[in-house]
């Protein structure tokens, strides 16, 4: 990844990127986004499959279906795991469980628990949704460099219907192994299988199938990130970055807050900024300080109707504040840019992706989520994280692109997701039944139990409350937008929602987790008050 940065990023401070304001409004567009040349050999990381078969369960009843998974092997590297399964219109309704081998230690996991309901989807009857190549998946699980695994699904109990029947699980279950790369050149290429040798069973270096080395044993394998923290825009102050330093002068931050108030301490200052000072945390920036190149963006800077602007290696988009982002918007309220992390300085491999890019007339609601991705992560390996979950869309469950529109990190780094333009209303695949006329914002990790970062949901408010003032939306406001089609709200239905939604607003889902989903009216007044409402 650094590789990739170095031979690409100049050493001069670019202090402002003009972005387009909207796309004009009207009828949805389909635009062209080109992609870089192809060349051999440069795509990193790898996606491998194994197909489930069943698994003998003592003491089955009669007419009940078989659990399907694999037994304990080893297998080719991978960091992220998940399931897929051929018709995308049915539910896997059961338990999905993985352990897995740490890459160097030989140390196996617990069993973790696969969040089996995807709902994270493009829109059915879309042309995304609809494509020959879409598969049903659950969610990915990032589980840190391993080479070992073992799985198991078993069905959910019955729940009436004929006595001694019970619904089985979905066809054509299969095993996704993502290898997301370090940086281009790295990957041994997409395939089935992966195991090592010609032996199914594998030799794991130790007993199968009793106790594991460590049950508790952390799966990150890598060491911590580097220092030297890059502040994001605060969205009230002059300068380029909002507390008065340049994108990629390290800022003074720690470590995600631990405390039960993820915005203990931070309220409006003299002057006027609650997020005052707040950056990514010390060792929290996977750029490590390194700046833009001069050059264009995706989103095009002399005409906000020109959508034809090309993808620019630089990695990222510098922060505005709040009075330069009213000048460029016209609009009176409306937050600053923050620092956005762009495709390019995540690593995104852009062949992997359509080069089409969808687009509405506006964004008129935002849903938070969770990626369930887990919370074993080092935020120096976000971008690993973020290339994992774009393969796994692409690759694994057949998708266009990228689902989430952004994605921010436990430290507060904010990255673009799906291509088309960071100030453009794209459209995404994050909320089945509505994804027009919305934007995704996905919390890397789980936060069914565990509370978010500060630096998270301040991330979260900042970038909503620029998002959501270049359309002229009051984060703590109301909108009525209209069901696609989702297990909650039958298609056509009319529904009122908060500006700033979670995903359960929309869809029976657990998304995004309790913990998350109970800071939203925080998210919704600190939003407001960037925006100077």
């Amino acid at each position: 990844m650094r590789a990739l940065l170095a031979t690409s990023i100049s050493a001069a401070c670019m202090a402002a990127l003009a972005l387009p304001l909207a796309f004009p409004s009207g009828a949805t567009a389909t635009v062209h986004v080109p992609v870089r040349a192809a060349t051999p050999d440069t795509s990193p990381g790898a996606t491998r499959t194994l197909p489930l078969t069943p698994l003998a369960t003592s003491g089955r009843a009669v007419g009940a279906p078989l659990s399907q998974g694999l037994p304990a092997r080893a297998v080719q590297p991978f960091s992220m795991i998940g399931i897929t399964w051929d018709d995308v219109g049915t539910d896997l309704r059961g338990t999905v469980q993985v352990r897995t081998r740490a890459t160097g230690t030989g140390t196996w996991s617990k069993w973790r628990t696969v969040e089996a309901h995807s709902d994270d989807a493009p829109d059915a009857g879309s042309s995304e949704g609809s494509a020959a190549a879409v598969r049903g998946s659950t969610s990915p699980l990032w589980v840190g460099r391993s080479d070992g695994v073992e799985v198991r699904v078993v069905p959910e109990a019955p729940s009436g219907g004929r006595r001694g029947v019970q619904p089985g699980l979905p066809k054509g279950l299969r095993l996704e192994m993502v290898d997301p790369g370090d940086e281009p050149g790295d990957g041994l290429g997409d395939g089935p299988g992966g195991e090592l040798g010609g032996d199914p069973g594998g030799d794991l270096g130790g007993d199968l199938g009793g106790s594991y080395l460590d049950p508790d044993a952390a799966l990150d394998p890598g060491p911590a990130g580097p220092g030297g923290g890059v502040p994001r825009g605060d969205g009230t102050t002059d300068g380029p970055a909002g507390d008065g330093a340049f994108p990629g002068e390290p800022s003074v931050g720690g470590e995600p807050s631990e405390s039960g108030d993820p915005f203990d301490g931070v309220g409006p200052s003299e002057g006027g900024d609650p997020f005052d000072g707040v950056g990514p945390s010390e060792g929290g920036d996977p750029l490590d300080g390194r700046q833009p190149q001069d050059g264009t963006t995706t989103d095009n800077a002399a005409d906000p109707g020109d959508t034809s602007g090309t993808p620019v290696e630089s990695p990222f988009v510098p922060a505005l504040s709040r009075s330069q982002t009213e000048a460029l918007t016209g609009q009176r309220f409306t937050g600053g840019r923050p620092r956005i992390i762009t495709r390019f300085g995540w690593g995104a491999d852009e062949q992997l992706r359509s080069e089409d890019s969808e687009l509405t007339d506006a964004v008129s609601a935002i849903f938070v989520h969770h990626t369930a991705t887990g919370n074993d992560y080092e935020c120096a390996d976000s971008p690993s994280v973020i290339r994992g979950i774009y393969r796994y869309h692409v690759k694994s469950s057949g998708w266009r692109d990228i689902g989430y529109n952004f994605l921010v990190d436990k430290c507060g780094n904010i990255y673009e997701g799906r291509s088309g333009g960071v100030s453009k209303a794209v459209f995404g695949a994050h909320t089945l039944g509505f994804n027009e006329h919305t934007m995704g914002i996905a919390v890397l990790g789980d936060y069914s139990e565990d509370e978010p970062s500060r630096e998270a949901l301040t991330a979260v408010a900042g970038l909503a409350a620029w998002k959501l003032g270049i359309y002229g939306h009051n984060p703590e406001g109301m909108t009525y937008l209209v069901s696609g089609g989702s297990n909650r709200y039958p298609k056509g239905t009319r529904v009122r929602m908060n500006v700033i939604s979670g995903h359960r607003d929309g869809f029976a889902t657990q998304c995004p987790g309790t913990e998350l989903y109970d800071d939203l009216g925080i998210i919704r007044r600190t939003a407001a008050g960037l925006q100077g409402r």
